[in-house]
This record gives structure tokens, sequence and C-alpha cells, in this order.
């Protein structure tokens, strides 16, 4: 429904796979960026469904979906993070190949205003008209634009409708709507294919990679364990082997300011 082929396809075209993109399938009935719709369950169980439904739909045996979640930063205050997520379904053996990628510097903001002349500030941080801008008057429902003038029509309105006279202005997320989201999902798509290209060491089924990472990196000053990745797991979601290897930037410990005894 939102273009993300063009960004996904390349990537996977290389390994020999082609899209098959169903006709009139309702994604956002498993969840919508505008709120409409809340997501079904996690990030993880929305794209399965999305996964499912596309299979059904074409009759093929497996099944691509990308769902993404953005928001506040969970560390760093004032800031936005985003998690993009690719997911493949075989829907024969149940066999899913899951691969995500953060983007630290997200086009995700939003904010409430008075009027339109409240906004220019915003313009720059969204890099409207590129990124379109969903309007929503504060209490009711919301508008997609990505047009100058109809955005200052939309507010006004929004304005007029909301039982508070303010409208809220947010960065629209949809892919389609937003370049720096389909950027994100274009290197989500080439880092999906090399898993995939990656078979397990154990059977040789597609998609070896990270599966998860584990805390506790000790601090250089004390040794106690921190909330710092300490290993990273690698495995097989078809056979279950998996492995536990050293972090990849090579760091032992943790600088003692990440530390709940040195700095509590």
């Amino acid at each position: 429904m939102h273009g993300k082929a063009v960004a996904i396809a390349p990537p996977l075209s290389r390994l020999g796979i082609s899209l098959v993109i169903p006709d009139a399938l309702d994604t956002d009935r498993f969840g919508s960026f505008t709120g409409e719709v809340p997501r079904a369950g996690t990030m993880e169980d929305a794209a399965r469904l999305k996964a499912r439904a596309a299979a059904e739909a074409t009759g093929l045996p497996v099944g691509l979906a990308s769902e993404g979640a953005y928001g506040p930063h969970p560390v760093i205050p004032f800031l936005a993070a985003g998690v993009e997520l690719i997911l493949w379904h075989d829907t024969t053996t149940g066999h899913e190949v899951i691969e995500r990628l953060t983007d630290e510097a997200p086009v995700y903001d939003r904010i409430e205003i008075k009027g339109i002349d409240d906004l220019a500030p915003f313009f720059a941080r969204t890099r409207f008209p590129e990124t379109a801008l969903v309007v929503t008057p504060v209490g009711l429902g919301p508008k997609g634009v990505a047009d100058p003038a109809a955005l200052a029509t939309a507010v006004t309105e929004a304005i007029a409708r909301s039982p508070v006279a303010r409208a809220l202005v947010q960065t629209d997320m949809r892919a389609h709507m937003n370049p720096r989201r389909m950027e994100t999902i274009g290197k989500l798509a080439e880092r999906f294919a090399t898993r995939l290209a990656t078979p397990c060491p154990a059977c040789g089924a597609p998609g070896w990679g990270l599966l998860r990472t584990e805390p506790g990196l000790p601090c250089a000053e004390c040794d106690t364990p921190s909330a710092l990745v300490r290993v990273e797991v690698y495995g097989c979601t078809a056979c279950g082997h998996a492995e536990t290897r050293p972090r990849q930037d090579g760091k032992t410990t943790a600088d003692p300011a990440n530390c709940p005894m040195c700095n509590p």
C-alpha cells in the first residue's frame, strides 16, 4: 500500500527473488501510523499477519512484510528513534527470518499549534513538503497533506473543528510519504538480503544471523555487570542452532559512567 517494494525489491532481486505485490490487500487493518487502527500486537505480530495475508492473497508459499515503530528515544531525552523490521514467513514450514534496523535520526516530530504561524521552526525539522505532514484536530481524526496550501487549509479547518481550538501536526510516517523512512527501509533490505543469503552452519537453512544481545558488559573499574551489551547471540530460526560471540566492536569492558555501582 505504501510503495515499500521500491526499496525492498532490488537487494532481493540479486538473490533471484522477485516480489509479487498482492492486489487490493489492506495492510492498514493490522495497524496504521495515523492512529485510526491500533497495531495488531507487537511489530513481529503485525508483520507476521501481513506476510501470511500476502501469501494467501498471492497463492505463494512465502510472504514478506515490513513494519516500523517510531517514538521518543529510549535513552536520550528529547530525541526520537525508529525501528524497522522485515519478516520472511514460509507458510509451509513456519520458518521465519527477521532482520531489524534502528534509525537514530528519523524525520519524526509532532507539535500542537494554535495557528499556522506556529509551524515555521517545525518545517525545517521535518523537511516539509518533501516529508508529508498529518494534521489532526486535537480530539478528532487525522488528515494527511503534502502541499503548503493544503496544509494551511487543513490546519485552519482542524483548529475550527477542535473542541480546544488546537491542531496536532505530526510527520506522516507512512513510507511513501516519508523519504527518510524509505531510505532506512532500503538499508534494512540490504541487510536482510545478506542475511537471507547466509546459510546456517549446522543445517544449511537460509537466514543465519543475529538473534539477540545479552547485557552485562563488566565495568572497567569494579567489574560490576552493566546494562550494556556483553555478547551477541547468532543463530538459526529453522533448526535452533546458536552461537554466542563477543561484541563486534571488540569492547570487553564498560566505562564506569555506565556502571550502576560507580555511577548509581
